[in-house]
C-alpha cells in the first residue's frame, strides 16, 4: 500500500473538449495546492518539444509550472527532484523503451510508491503505470527490453476501451476478445477496460472509478462485469492472484 497517489486517465482528449479538458478539474483537485511544478514525460511521442509545449500550456492554465524531462541533462535527477509526475499518451512501446533506456523504471517507482509524489498518467502513461503493457492497443513500433512496466498497481488497464459496434460489419476481433485471449495465458492479472472519459483515482489502498463513462472489468476465468463511475475498485489493489478468487 503505502502513500501512493495515482490518477490514471483513459485518454487525453475527449470529443468536444481540448487537451486534458475533460479531466482538468480532476487533475487540479488531485495535485492540490502543495504541488507547484509537474515533471512531464513526453517519451510516447516523437516530437517531444511540441508535446511539451502543449502540456505546459495546459498545466500553466491550471496554475502549475511544468518541466519536461527531455529537456533535462540528467533524467534520473529530474525524477528524484520532482514534486509530481505526468506521463502523457502516444505509443506505449516507444514510451516504455525510453523509460528503460533512461533508467527511470526504479526511480519513478521509488518516488511514487515510497515518497508518495502524485502520478498522473493518460493513455500510454496509464498503461505503463500498471504491471505490464501486454494489454495496450498500440503497435510495437520499437522493442523495449521488457513488457514489464512500472507496476504502481498490481493489475493491467486497457485505456480507450471500446465496446463492440452492433451495426459494424467489421469481422475482426473485438477488444473484449483480445483481452480474453490475454487471460487464456496462465497467471495473468485482472484487466480494467477504461472507456474514453473514465479515470481511476488511487489513494493508498483505495481505488475509485471517476469520470463520465463506466469501465469493464475482466478477471481471468470469469465473465466480464460492468461498472459505473463511483465504483470502489480497492479490491484490485490487493496483490494476490485475483484470478484465483
Amino acid at each position: 500500500g503505502g502513500p501512493r497517489r495515482l490518477l490514471l486517465v483513459s485518454n487525453s482528449t475527449l470529443h468536444g473538449a481540448g487537451y486534458l479538458g475533460h479531466c482538468q478539474q480532476h487533475i487540479k483537485s488531485f495535485l492540490g495546492e502543495k504541488v507547484k511544478r509537474v515533471l512531464f514525460v513526453p517519451y510516447a511521442l516523437h516530437d517531444r518539444d511540441a508535446y511539451a509545449r502543449t502540456a505546459r500550456e495546459k498545466f500553466e492554465s491550471l496554475g502549475y509550472g511544468l518541466d519536461s524531462i527531455h529537456e533535462s541533462c540528467d533524467p534520473v535527477e529530474a525524477v528524484r527532484k520532482s514534486e509530481a509526475i505526468f506521463i502523457g499518451g502516444g505509443n506505449t512501446f516507444r514510451l516504455l523503451k525510453a523509460l528503460y533506456d533512461n533508467s527511470l523504471i526504479q526511480e519513478i517507482r521509488k518516488r511514487v510508491l515510497e515518497d508518495g509524489i502524485p502520478y498522473v498518467g493518460s493513455s500510454a502513461g496509464t498503461n505503463v503505470a500498471t504491471i505490464s503493457i501486454n494489454t495496450t492497443n498500440d503497435m510495437p513500433i520499437v522493442y523495449p527490453p521488457s513488457l514489464q512496466a512500472l507496476g504502481l498497481v498490481p493489475f493491467n488497464i486497457n485505456p480507450h476501451y471500446l465496446d463492440p459496434d452492433v451495426k459494424s460489419t467489421h469481422m475482426g476481433e473485438t477488444r473484449e476478445e483480445r483481452i480474453r485471449q490475454y487471460h487464456e495465458e496462465p497467471n495473468t492479472p485482472p484487466v480494467l477496460g477504461l472507456r474514453e472519459g473514465a479515470m481511476l483515482l488511487v489513494e493508498g489502498d483505495k481505488a475509485t472509478l471517476q469520470g463520465v463513462t463506466g469501465a469493464r472489468l475482466f478477471l481471468r476465468g470469469k465473465k466480464p462485469t460492468e461498472h459505473e463511475p463511483g465504483t470502489d475498485f480497492s479490491f484490485l489493489l490487493i496483490d494476490s492472484n485475483l484470478q484465483n478468487l
